[in-house]
This record gives C-alpha cells, structure tokens and sequence, in this order.
C-alpha cells in the first residue's frame, strides 16, 4: 500500500481510517501506521517543527512515545538517525558503497625481526628464562618429532602422518600462554599444544602406531590425537567441524563461571567452510569466551588463499561478525605468546570471543599423501625455511638473555632423537587392540545390525586369513 500525501488534512483523514482498519491490515499497533505512512511520503522539502503534519497530528493524538522502535528521529545537527538494533544509523543523501577492502591492509604485529632481534618499542607479555627456554625446547622437540616420524611413514611403518614443520611456534607459543583448564578444539597440525601440556613422545607413538595402549584404540588414522585428561578433544578429519563445537563449550564455561576458555585451531582452508561462519557469529551473538586462532600458512593443501577469498586474509572476517580480531607473525613465538595471553585475558574477563589470524607457512607437505613441488615452487619452501624459520628467530633471542648455548642446543637434539627412536621401538612391537574394539564404547547393548557386522568381519577374516594382519587379536 502506497500513500502520496501532499497536505496535513489529507494525511489526518487517511491516518484515521487506517488506524480504524488497522487489524485487517495486520498492524499491531498505531506506530505501526505511522512508520508506515511516513515511508511513503512524498520526497519534498522537510518541513520542521509545527509545520510538520506528522509531528504536529500525532502531537495531537498523544502519540508522545517513539513512533516505533524503527523510527527516525532529527538530531542536533538536524540530519536524520534511525533507531535501529544495535544503534542509531545516520542517513545520507549520497550513493556510497562500502569499499572491498581498505586502501591498506591490517598490519601484522611482530616482536622480534627476521634476525630474531627486539623491535624497538615493541610492547610483549614478559616471559620468564624457565618458560622462554621449554618453548624453545618443545618447539624442538616437535620438529625432531615430525620428522623422524615423517621418515617412518616413508619406510612403510606408518600408515599417514603430516607434520608441523614451519609452524612450530604457533603450536607452541600459544600453548604457553594458555592454562590446563582451557578446552583445546584442534584440527590436525597442533600436537605441539598435546606436547606443551605433557603428552609425552610414548603416547604420541601409541596412537600413531594405533597399538592396544593408544587411547582411541586404533580406531583413529594417525596425528588425529586426543587426551581427556590434558583437555584436548580428539581430532576430526573433517574440515572446521571442531570450530561451533568450541564455541558451545565456551558459552558452557560461561554459563558455570569458570576461570577459563575454549581455544581452537584451524587453517586459512577452514573459513572457506560454513561452519566458521557459523561458529564467529554463534560466539558473537552469545558472547563466549573462545579464541579462534587460524593458522593462516597461504595453503589449503594445494589451494593458495588467493584462490579462496578476496578479502584481506581472514582478520578481517572477525569484525564482519563483532568479534575483535588481531593479526600476529605466526613465526615469532614471542609474538604468538603475547597475543594468545593478552586475548585469553581479554576473552574470559569481558567474556567475548577473539579471533587471531597466524601468518606463516607450511614448510612441509601437507601430509604423507601429499607433494607440495607439483604446485609451489623448491625455492619458495626454502626461502620460508631459512629466512623466516621460527626456531633459529627464537633461538638467537633467548641466546641473546644468555639463557642458551651450543651445548645446550646439541644436548637437547641428541636426547630427543634417542628418545624418540625409543617409543618408536616399543609402539611398533606393542599389541594391537582387539577386533573387538571396532564395535565398542558406542552402545550400551550393541543392536543387532552391529552385532551382525562383527559377526561377518570374523566370518571373512576366518575365510581369507592372509589378507588381514596377522598381529590384530581375535
């Protein structure tokens, strides 16, 4: 329905007959009305004060309270706001999009430089020479870790495995900053968050090897870990479905006031799927205490962010939702330690989600089933490798507060790899878990269509020996 209303007489005698329909129209109330015939006035001069024939009829009428909740109001400066949720909204008479992007892009906090050297005036969370030094070592640890177990995949001993190679002090630096407490969410490339909370180098064989002491009783492919105990929910394969998982446990450490946060990882690949979208907007609108952090490498295995978005990376994204968001050098591990403690401070004290976008990049493969030379250059990989490499960066900053050495480094490398070559022994000549393990722990009593498949497995296992491992109890 349109009104052109050219005079206030005009305007009163149809504003009464609509208020006297108004139920067969369907509006619930005179505000209604109103809003809706003020939409459809005429676009002459706006007439002020006394002069104006809605203002002064509905003066009349008593109408005193906002003409509605969606209501247009004059401010001091006589250009008209709307109340709208969330605030007042200026009008203009200008055609303006809202540009693509800024003419600059967000800037990337950073505290020590390519050289491992503080940035002058930089402004970082302070760390201890006892804490420095175990990110240094774990960081280590991890890249020692991936590649010896790299090699075994390699050899045929491994089924799959994928690495963190480049992307150590993501996993380890923010792991420092966090507390047990915190719910960790992660995809598959953060065992350095596992390793900074004591999960040691036997347990992650266990579940590489997927033997009898494995926690998910071989039933998971390799690097998909989990530890009730440590707070780290079990990897899922299966892109960003872990993202809206951890925001429901944040509202829920919300709703039982505890002193903590939910955390969860993912890559640039992650927001190319809904449940991201999701997952910012769900913590957004409840206001949770979690901390999104993407560990932006350039790569979705063989997708580069270019071919996955136009915005400016991923920190962006974060403001489109209300959710405050900061950009941070994922290979300076003091960097990631100061961002991640400031944000979890942040998160639980005002209770409001934060998203943190990682730059770095994926030194490795994607996985064992992957060759990242057939779509990114050698030359490239180790460029990153050197000349942005998160180890030595941080190395040569704790080397400067005299809080490490040659020996130290050379002490470390050996122990680890020793060790490491230990819990490989004993993961590969552990049992494995019985057939039985593939059809428990869902239901209370099994239902028939299950038992009925266990039934068929042994039948065929009994049938064709030789084609099923003979090192798997019956």
């Amino acid at each position: 329905m349109a009104l052109h209303l050219r005079s206030s007489s005009s305007l009163k005698s149809t504003f009464l007959n609509i208020l006297s329909l108004r139920q067969n129209l369907g509006f619930g109330s005179r505000s209604h009305v109103t809003r809706h015939i003020r939409q459809n006035l005429p676009h002459d001069p706006p007439l002020r004060g006394s002069q104006n024939p809605i203002r002064g009829f509905c003066n009349t009428m008593a109408e005193q309270e906002t003409l509605s909740s969606f209501g247009q109001h004059e401010d001091a400066s006589n250009h008209q706001v709307m109340d709208f949720p969330g605030g007042k909204v200026a009008f203009t008479p200008e055609i303006r999009f809202i540009s693509e992007s800024d003419k600059q892009r967000v800037p990337c906090y950073r505290v020590l430089d390519d050289n491992g050297q503080l940035i002058t005036n930089s402004q970082f969370v302070q760390v201890s020479e006892e804490v420095a030094v175990k990110i240094y070592s774990d960081m280590v640890t991890l890249q020692i870790m991936d590649n010896i177990f790299y090699e075994a995949q390699r050899q045929g001993r491994l089924s799959f495995y994928a690495t963190a190679i480049g992307e150590e002090a993501i996993n380890i630096a923010s792991a420092a900053a966090l507390t047990p407490q915190d719910v960790i969410f992660p995809q598959y490339r953060e065992p350095g968050v596992l390793l900074w909370r004591g999960f040691t180098l036997q347990e992650f064989a266990n579940q590489c090897f997927g033997n009898k002491s494995d926690y998910g009783k071989g039933r998971q492919m390799p690097v998909h870990y989990g530890s009730n105990k440590l707070n780290y929910f079990t990897v899922s394969a299966t892109i960003a479905t872990q993202l809206p998982n951890a925001v429901g446990a944040a509202y829920s450490l919300k709703m039982d006031r505890k002193d903590a946060c939910a955390v969860t990882y993912f890559g640039d690949g992650g927001t190319s799927e809904g449940d991201f979208h999701a997952a910012l907007n769900f913590a957004a609108v409840m206001e949770a205490p979690v901390l999104f952090i993407c560990r932006n490498n350039g790569w979705a295995i063989s997708t580069p962010t270019s071919d996955q978005f136009r915005s400016d990376g991923v920190v962006v994204k974060g403001r489109a939702y209300g959710i405050r968001s900061i950009r941070v050098d994922g290979n300076d591990a003091l960097a990631m330690y100061s961002a991640v403690h400031t944000a979890r401070e942040m998160a639980i004290r005002e209770q409001r989600p934060i998203l943190i976008e990682a730059l770095t990049y994926r030194v490795g493969h994607h996985s064992t089933s992957d060759d990242s030379t057939r779509y990114r250059s050698a030359d490239e990989i180790e460029w990153w490798n050197k000349a942005r490499n998160p180890l030595s960066r941080f190395r040569t900053w704790i080397e400067s507060n005299g809080w490490w050495s040659d020996e130290a480094e050379s002490d470390l490398r050996s122990r680890i790899k020793k060790e490491m070559l230990e819990v490989l022994r004993v993961a590969e000549k552990t049992e494995k878990p019985n057939l039985k393990n593939m059809f428990s722990d869902v239901y209370d009593v099994p239902p028939s269509n299950l038992r009925e498949q266990e039934l068929l497995v042994r039948q065929t296992i009994n049938s064709h020996p030789q084609d099923y491992p003979s090192d798997v109890p019956l």
